[in-house]
C-alpha cells in the first residue's frame, strides 16, 4: 500500500489528516509528505517520542499512561484523537510501539498499537513485528497507512 492510494482517498472523499508519531518518529508524515498534491489533505503531525509530550502536546491522559503505559492500545487510541482535536483534522492516525533492541515495561521489541480517529470514530489495531528497529519502523508506518487506508474505503 502505498501513501499515494491513502492521499488520493482523502482527496477524493474531502477529508484531512492530522498524524501523531511515537516509534514511526515522523515516518508516516514524511511518506504522506513525498505525494504531490498532499498540501490539500495533510494538515500535519506531531512527534511525541517522550510521554510528557504525549500528555502536553496531545492530551494523553497521565491516568492512561500510568494504567495501561506508553505502548498501549489506550494511548493509540488517545494519541489519534489529541493530534485530530489539536490540529483540526477529520482523520488521524497514530502509532506507539517498542523498536528495540531491548523490551520495556515487560512488553516485548516489535510490539506496535495503531490508533486511528475519523471523524469521532476510533479503532486500534496492535501488531508484533520482527526484525530491526528500522525495519519494524518500516513496518509499522506500511500498515499504519494501509489500515487508515481500509478503514476510509469502509466510510
Amino acid at each position: 500500500m502505498s501513501a499515494r492510494e491513502l492521499v488520493e482517498i482523502l482527496i477524493e472523499k474531502k477529508l484531512n489528516i492530522a498524524i501523531a508519531e511515537s516509534l514511526t518518529a515522523g515516518l508516516i508524515t514524511s511518506k504522506l509528505a513525498e505525494i504531490a498534491g498532499v498540501s490539500q489533505v495533510l494538515r500535519g503531525g506531531v512527534f511525541a517520542y517522550q510521554n510528557d509530550i504525549k500528555a502536553e502536546l496531545l492530551g494523553v491522559r497521565e491516568k492512561t499512561l500510568a494504567e495501561f503505559g506508553a505502548v498501549s492500545e489506550e494511548t493509540a487510541i488517545e494519541m489519534a484523537a489529541g493530534v485530530a482535536q489539536k490540529l483540526d483534522a477529520q482523520v488521524a492516525i497514530s502509532t506507539t510501539g517498542i523498536a528495540g533492541p531491548t523490551s520495556v515495561d515487560g512488553k516485548p521489541v516489535g510490539l506496535v498499537f495503531i490508533g486511528l480517529w475519523v471523524q469521532g470514530e476510533t479503532w486500534s489495531r496492535n501488531f508484533h513485528f520482527s526484525g530491526t528497529r528500522e525495519q519494524i519502523r518500516q513496518a509499522s508506518c506500511g500498515i499504519a497507512l494501509e489500515f487508515a487506508r481500509e478503514k476510509l474505503l469502509e466510510v
